[in-house]
């Protein structure tokens, strides 16, 4: 079975804006290479709000250089940026965005969501864009849950979802810059399952909720991440302790400069400074205004 080489958990939550209270549970400024072509990831664990009729989400806000990708687990919301792009996510649903060479965009709890109130559950995924793609079109894809295949474990005991890449012989509806894998499931207590890792893959196991047992002796609890090596066992054995939530992503490494800050991802210090200069004069549009 594959060899883990690392094992991550935070259960610190921050406010993203005032609508996402969020769990870091990985970023490339502290994990770097071994996660490629992954950024980072955000898990808003099951919260509670209270019906409002006031906007709470993230405003305008930009980006350039990789693709954001929300799993939606519970409540709603909708998004709108300066490429065009624009829709409602629901339990279920996945919105994958590229910025690539710039975009503005922002997120708010769907008015439904809003208006009723109730638990807020998503995961946002940063996906690197490789080098010769950093400055493509913006593209918004809206990913519903039938668009999503589904592969129902043997006797009831769970599910994996393919988002993204290929699983025994199903094919995900995102269309993605380099060869990723990005599988989300449920495991119920007692039972186990096998995933087969792409060979020169990066891997990682992300475990939202509940607690596992990864390759009969890694004992994992929720909020964690698991790395792998990149070693020639393509095998991960996942057992449930108890009934557990989780995120499989895997990819080939771009094996590039990683050069960030805030909103934008690049390869150099340069790339970066032009794109505080660009989005400053304005070059990454504007979120269209909706007429009353």
């Amino acid at each position: 079975m594959k060899k883990v080489i690392g094992v991550y958990r935070n259960q610190h939550m921050h406010w993203v804006g005032d609508g996402f209270p969020v769990k870091n549970l990985f970023s490339y400024d502290r994990l770097g290479q071994v996660i490629s072509p992954f950024l980072l990831l955000d898990y808003a664990a099951p919260y509670h709000f209270d019906p409002t009729t006031v906007q709470q989400g993230v405003g305008s806000h930009p980006h350039r250089g990789f693709e954001t990708v929300t799993i939606a687990y519970q409540g709603g919301v909708t998004h709108k940026d300066s490429g065009g792009g624009g829709g409602t996510i629901q339990a279920g649903d996945v919105q994958w965005m590229t910025a690539g060479a710039g975009v503005v965009h922002e997120e708010f709890h769907s008015p439904d969501f809003a208006r009723n109130g109730g638990l807020f559950e998503m995961v946002q995924l940063w996906v690197n864009l490789p080098a010769k793609d950093k400055m493509t079109t913006p593209r918004y894809q809206a990913l519903t849950a039938t668009d999503i295949p589904r592969i129902e474990m043997d006797e009831g005991a769970g599910h994996i979802r393919v988002i993204a890449g290929e699983l025994d012989g199903h094919h995900g509806p995102a269309h993605t810059f380099s060869p990723v894998n990005v599988w989300d499931g449920e495991l119920k207590a007692d039972y186990e399952t096998m995933l087969q890792i792409p060979a020169g893959h990066n891997a990682l196991l992300v475990l939202l909720s509940g607690e596992l047992v990864v390759n009969a002796g890694q004992k994992v609890l929720d909020s964690s991440i698991v790395i792998f090596a990149q070693d020639s066992d393509p095998i991960i054995q996942i057992q449930a302790y108890q009934d557990s939530k989780f995120v499989v992503l895997t990819g080939e490494p771009l094996k590039e400069p990683i050069q960030g800050y805030g909103p934008f991802v690049m390869n150099t210090k340069e790339e970066i400074v032009q794109a505080f200069q660009d989005f400053n004069q304005g070059k990454f549009g504007e979120i269209p205004v909706a007429a009353e």
